[in-house]
């Protein structure tokens, strides 16, 4: 009985364990946290556009005029002074903050920022602002998760985990996609497929989609009608549509970058009344298409049911990148995904127009390339295509269509990486200076200095002693290296056997040290990042670098061992390989 309770009492005290326990309560948190966020933005809705709900267009059009043009303003006012009183660094999160935190954070999220974020982001789309609410969503998700996993003091590949479980739980309750889910937390934020953590993840997703059922029942997040290719004519069509899907996609992310651009350069006016300026522009293009405000969903699935002309069609894709790009970049909160998701619609359904208008008889609906272009312009702009692949199937549930769609997503993915334009969430980082394209141990030796692997354990001689000095000291000096330096510590040279051997070897009579010194082929200083150290390795084969202070100066401060650079990025790759096999 004694050995049973011990063995009871141990399974309680594992952490992994404890995990899968913790992955339900995530999935029930987070579903509820999801719900709750939806009705903050149906009550913002009604209190700046004064109606609820997502078919924003049919209640637009007997709405005044004046609060049409004014909600996005006054929505706007409040956002900026959030932005100003609350949010520490000026700005709404998103889950650009969430891969942060799961690469450089150890999964460490502020709870009270994350609660502010998604309140701020409510109020921008119940408003108007044209964003989409999966990122904030997701954003809140990872925060409730991480708050649990921190107060239980988990490990850090644990609570990476437990942030994957939160990430999973917030996309299975958007859209009704438990699958995508679990792929979008691991394609997305964790950046691998670990085994150890795929269990824990599913079960999270699972239950926060049961929840969300039970609450608003088991409903898709579009009505798609039954489409079938039409003929032999549909495949070109389809390669075409990945094709101007992926152009379509660059140019809606490098118009959100000129839009922050252009709002950081209003230097002149306070950054707090950026959101009512970029409400104001959005605004009065409501005026004319109503359609551009909020999450957009009426008019997504209006378009996926043919439901537009040609006309209508390219109008709404062009002013919806604008009004994205308008509203992210004058500070409203929101993500990128519905309005992809609206943008890609947009384009298959005038690119399925204009072939049924050359080839009409052979061509199927355009609501049909509609669905396909929805899923490679996300796909394209969010960087993940086996997510966005998969949440798209999940909402249609045809096997045939599917194929169509994976194949114009990865295209227009690939086109859109190979042109050298970023994803959203990795174009966001790197304005930041973080590089986490490549994964977290890439990006330590871009950001970890030169001084903090460097070794202070070296010997210097002055360029002016002499030979015979030298011979006594080098034998004894650490590394068998000397380090010549001046009476102000600038670098002179090095001295190492193999120079103090080729100078021995040859008839040349010196007389100091000076004259045996040799030089490196580069030089490095404490501040750079280690990556320039280990390409300086790889380039010129030296095992010793000197560090100097900066470039002014010349100062020799240390001495970095390639060994030493390697053993620090191999500490980071062994910890990665670790947390994806779950070892502890």
């Amino acid at each position: 009985m004694k050995d049973l309770l011990i063995k009871f009492w141990r399974l309680r005290q594992n952490q992994h364990v404890i995990l899968y326990g913790l992955s339900v309560v995530i999935g029930v948190v987070v579903a509820y946290g999801a719900i709750g966020f939806r009705e903050l933005i149906d009550l913002a809705q009604i209190t700046f556009l004064g109606f609820g709900g997502e078919r924003i267009y049919e209640a637009a059009i007997t709405t005044p005029w004046w609060r049409i043009m004014l909600a996005p303003v006054l929505g706007g006012l409040v956002v900026g002074l959030i932005l100003r009183h609350l949010m520490q660094n000026g700005r709404a999160l998103g889950i650009a903050d969430t891969i942060e935190a799961n690469a450089l954070n150890s999964a460490r999220m502020p709870l009270r920022q994350g609660l502010y974020s998604a309140g701020l982001s409510a109020i921008s789309m119940g408003a108007g602002a044209s964003t989409g609410r999966e990122g904030p969503i997701v954003h809140l998700g990872a925060t409730l998760a991480a708050w649990l996993g921190e107060k239980l003091k988990l490990t850090s590949a644990l609570s990476r985990t437990v942030m994957g479980c939160g990430v999973a739980t917030a996309v299975a309750a958007s859209f009704n996609a438990p699958i995508a889910g679990v792929f979008f937390a691991m394609e997305v934020v964790l950046g691998h497929y670990a085994i150890h953590a795929f269990a824990p993840i599913v079960m999270a997703s699972v239950v926060g989609t049961i929840v969300s059922r039970a609450y608003m029942g088991n409903y898709p997040a579009f009505i798609i009608p039954e489409y079938s290719f039409a003929s032999a004519w549909d495949i070109p069509v389809i390669i075409l549509l990945g094709v101007i899907c992926a152009f379509v996609s660059i140019g809606f992310l490098r118009t959100i970058l000129l839009a922050n651009g252009l709002f950081s350069r209003l230097s002149q006016v306070p950054r707090w009344t950026h959101p009512m300026l970029g409400g104001l522009i959005v605004g009065l293009v409501a005026l004319m298409f109503p359609q551009i405000l909020g999450v957009g969903y009426e008019a997504t699935d209006t378009a996926l049911q043919g439901g537009y002309i040609l006309w209508m069609l390219l109008a709404l894709l062009v002013l919806k990148i604008l009004m994205t790009s308008v509203s992210l970049g004058a500070g409203f909160g929101g993500g990128v995904f519905s309005p992809a998701l609206f943008i890609g619609a947009m384009t298959g359904g005038a690119v399925g127009l204009l072939a049924a208008s050359i080839v009409p008889e052979t061509i199927a609906s355009h609501g049909l390339f509609a669905i396909i272009g929805m899923g490679a312009v996300a796909g394209a702009v969010l960087g993940a295509p086996i997510s966005t692949f998969l949440i798209v199937f999940e909402l249609i549930g045809d096997y045939q269509l599917s194929i169509a769609i994976m194949v114009a997503t990865m295209l227009a993915s690939v086109i859109a990486r190979q042109s050298g334009t970023l994803s959203f969430f990795h174009g966001q980082l790197e304005q930041r200076g973080l590089r986490l394209r490549s994964g977290r141990a890439r990006h330590i030796v871009q950001t970890k200095r030169i001084g903090e692997v460097m070794s202070s354990d070296y010997r210097s001689i002055e360029p002016a002693a002499s030979m015979d000095d030298v011979r006594l000291r080098l034998p004894l000096a650490p590394h068998s290296l000397l380090v010549l330096q001046d009476a102000d510590r600038r670098f002179k040279g090095m001295i190492t056997p193999h120079s103090l051997q080729e100078l021995e070897d040859g008839d040349k009579e010196v007389s100091e040290a000076a004259d045996a010194a040799e030089q490196p082929s580069r030089l490095v200083y404490r501040d750079d990042p280690l990556q320039k150290a280990l390409t300086a390795f790889d380039v010129t084969s030296e095992e010793y670098l000197p560090v100097l202070d900066n470039e002014e100066s010349k100062a020799v401060v240390g001495l970095l061992l390639h060994r030493d650079a390697l053993a620090a990025y191999n500490r980071v790759l062994l910890e990665e390989r670790a947390e994806e096999r779950g070892e502890d």
